[in-house]
């Protein structure tokens, strides 16, 4: 054994020590655990066998043996059934590979360039073995959360990770979701701040989505829930029935907006889709998942103050005239065809035709013409989400 590794050896349990006090000063679950004597004990045995285990096998070449993933797992099993959440059990592996790069680089330090070709030699094997291990505990943490959460909580826990940009593939695999490489995240607004549903209430909107679809779902917040569909041509489609059922569980009239993006963009996506959806139309039944292209004219002048100044005063001169926001609205969503428009309505289409010239003189744009479509479909749909 080189000077390297015997230096690595002698370091390990005042390291581990060291690493111990570092999980407790910047994760507050496991300095909960350090409160018990037995809980602290455990965490410093793992945190010097691993230490141990990696001088043992790096100084041969050697990989982490079957058992030796095995009690690696146990240990994410011990965790997970001890309630530490996700975030704090990823978290603490990502610590534990910055403290062990730092110690081999504190070791080279010490020993100087004679223990170079060692470090190098480590740290390729660390990194190559670091995969197996964390997956190793990352399975067996979750199989013991599994018996400390219900489905819908996990549900929502595969959710979080992949809109903080982790794929999280371990969980998504038990939970019968595999995970994809592109998701659409559509958020789903509810459009009435005195909805206040209690955490029972939550649970059961999400379990009725989830029983309709196995996917990644969650409550950001009483106000906005997040479904997140895997990316494909039909993602509109497959997500309004799932839409369609949360706004009649909630009895509230919502707005919706989709973008989509890869795992790692998920995080901008979301920002994205909560945009739009506050510039969709708010409606008792969704009729469609907005995203951007159906509202980047309104995205765009909610951003300028002047252009959002003229839109209001377009949107009180339509306001002077009977239903003509809701006729608008039916108007271009029927492609600006007046019978389809007209029998949508329920009315004549000469009817039709007097609401269209009504706002003519009203606004002094013409809806049928280019420019009116480009201004008026974006009064009403600014009207619609104000609503």
């Amino acid at each position: 054994m080189s000077d390297f590794f015997g230096m690595m050896a002698k370091r390990v349990d005042a390291n581990a020590r060291r690493a111990v006090q570092v999980y407790a000063r910047d994760l507050p679950e496991w300095r909960t655990m350090a409160a018990s004597d037995r809980a602290h004990a455990a965490v410093l045995d793992f945190a010097v066998l691993l230490r141990r285990r990696t001088v043992e096998l790096a100084s041969d070449d050697q990989p982490f043996t079957d058992e030796d993933l095995a009690v690696i797992a146990s240990v994410g099993h011990e965790r997970g059934r001890a309630g530490v959440s996700l975030d704090s059990a990823r978290r603490v592996l990502g610590m534990h590979t910055t403290l062990m790069v730092r110690e081999m680089h504190e070791v080279q330090e010490a020993a100087g360039t004679a223990v170079l070709n060692d470090l190098l030699r480590t740290l390729g094997w660390f990194g190559q073995q670091g995969i197996p291990a964390q997956d190793a505990y990352t399975r067996g943490f979750l199989d013991g959360q599994r018996h400390l959460l219900a489905d819908g909580e996990r549900v929502q826990q595969f959710a979080t990770a992949l809109l903080a940009g982790d794929p999280a593939a371990e969980l998504g695999f038990l939970l019968d979701m595999p995970a994809a490489s592109h998701y659409t995240v559509t958020v789903v607004r509810i459009a009435d701040p005195d909805f206040r549903p209690d955490s029972a209430a939550r649970a059961e909107i999400l379990g009725v989505l989830v029983d309709m679809e196995r996917l990644p779902m969650r409550w950001n917040d009483r106000l906005e829930f997040v479904v997140l569909l895997p990316a494909s041509d039909h993602d509109q489609k497959r997500a309004l029935p799932l839409v369609t059922a949360f706004a009649e569980s909630v009895g509230r009239p919502c707005a919706v907006g989709a973008a989509t993006a890869s795992v790692s963009a998920l995080p901008g996506a979301l920002s994205l889709a909560r945009q739009i959806s506050r510039a969709a139309a708010v409606e008792h039944v969704p009729r469609r998942v907005s995203t951007i292209a159906d509202v980047f004219v309104e995205l765009g002048a909610s951003r300028v103050p002047e252009a959002d100044q003229w839109l209001r005063q377009v949107a009180h001169r339509l306001s002077l005239g009977p239903d003509l926001v809701a006729t608008l609205d039916a108007f271009y969503r029927h492609d600006m065809n007046r019978l389809a428009t007209a029998s949508h309505l329920f009315v004549h289409p000469r009817t039709l035709d007097y609401r269209l010239r009504r706002t003519r003189e009203l606004t002094g744009i013409d809806p049928t013409t280019t420019h009116g479509v480009r201004t008026l479909s974006a009064t009403v749909t600014r009207i619609l989400a104000a609503r």
